[in-house]
């Protein structure tokens, strides 16, 4: 029989030595570049990003809210003093509380008592200080020893600012020896003694608002553009119909003229809707960053909501009337205690941001991410 096992011997090596050679490219150590581009391939990359952004994040939330909030101090308010020109004691009552709030006070000198708290009305003014001239006989001085200060506060204007000059006005009288009045003429409901229902329910309208619009992209991916946009102004309407139903019908917090303010809640909630829906057209998957410093680190601290604008930095308080957040709470502010009074700025400044994000949405929504392919239509 002739001997195959030197032929068996080297079938059997061949495959070895192939599969050596195909292993091969596998031993070699990547280079850096290879290394560099397998790691941007990965999911490892934006997790990392995401690591960072969201620590960032966390301290930059943590912060504006305490900077904004945490000790609110006196920068700007507008105050009506209805005196009498001679009123000595009175203006050193004013000057009293001029010093005690840092020079904060804005007066704005009013001829009679009523046109001072039509301006209360308007919220043009936080506060009424009437110095009357009293039956004393003064000393002969001019010194005015019957002088009294009343100081009407407005609760409703803004509880913070309201709490700052009841409190001052009555050491400050005492100071400089002249009595002092303090009452509030425009208390807030009983549901909401510290004025915080409406900035939540803006709050809510803001978060849910953005928040849909994110769970839309990620569940109902296939949606056109149009139909997206539809579909952020039916969850607008109904979320902002069961806020309000909440908060007034069943929690009893706060009566709202319902209508109004749940008008203004969608207005809200859609605005913030497509504020991220344009953001997601320009920036994609990372949309939620300038979304979240817009409507969040920058508009909620500066809507006023939690702390009267006047009491807030200057430059916050004057950012956060020309962003959604503090539009929001200004309109349904005036709508819930200033009935009669409403301005049309806070709708301007709504209606704006939802008409530039939708027109910036509708012309760049070849970028929109999702959609469904158009088919042909089956012949007959």
């Amino acid at each position: 029989m002739p001997d195959h096992e030197p032929e068996q011997r080297e079938q059997r090596e061949q495959p070895q030595q192939g599969a050596h050679g195909a292993h091969g490219a596998h031993g070699r150590v990547p280079s850096r570049s290879e290394r560099w581009d397998a790691f941007k391939k990965s999911p490892f990359l934006p997790a990392i990003v995401l690591v960072f952004i969201l620590a960032a994040a966390a301290g930059l939330f943590a912060g504006s809210y305490t900077y904004s909030m945490a000790n609110p101090t006196p920068h700007h308010i507008p105050t009506a003093v209805v005196d009498a020109p001679d009123s000595k004691r009175g203006k050193a009552f004013l000057d009293g509380m001029e010093k005690a709030l840092n020079a904060s006070l804005e007066v704005r000198r009013y001829d009679s008592r009523a046109a001072a708290l039509r301006d209360v009305e308007e919220q043009k003014v936080f506060a009424v200080l009437d110095v009357a001239r009293g039956g004393g006989d003064g000393g002969g001085d001019g010194s005015g020893g019957g002088d009294k200060v009343t100081l009407d506060v407005s609760g409703a204007s803004g509880a913070s600012v309201a709490q700052v000059l009841a409190e001052t006005a009555p050491k400050v009288g005492e100071k400089v020896g002249v009595p002092v009045a303090v009452k509030d003429i425009k208390p807030l409901q009983e549901g909401d003694p510290r004025g915080l229902a409406i900035f939540y329910i803006s709050l809510a309208a803001v978060i849910i608002g953005f928040v849909g619009a994110i769970q839309l992209s990620v569940h109902a991916r296939g949606l056109n553009p149009a139909e997206r946009i539809g579909f952020t102004v039916l969850y607008a309407l109904l979320g902002a119909f069961v806020i309000a139903a909440v908060v007034d019908w069943w929690l009893g917090a706060v009566r709202l003229p319902f209508v109004e303010s749940w008008l203004i809640l969608a207005l809200t909630m859609f605005a913030s809707g497509m504020v991220f829906s344009m953001f997601n057209t320009m920036f994609g998957r990372w949309a939620m960053l300038p979304t979240w410093g817009l409507m969040v680190l920058l508009g909620n601290p500066s809507s006023g909501g939690a702390v009267s604008w006047p009491l807030l930095p200057s430059v916050l308080g004057h950012i956060g009337q020309w962003l959604p957040p503090g539009a929001s709470v200004n309109a349904q502010h005036t709508a819930v205690y200033f009935g009669g009074h409403q301005h049309a700025f806070p709708f301007l400044v709504l209606g704006g941001w939802a008409l530039l994000s939708s027109a910036v949405f509708w012309v760049w929504r070849h970028r929109h991410p999702g959609g469904r392919a158009s088919s042909p239509a089956h012949a007959g």
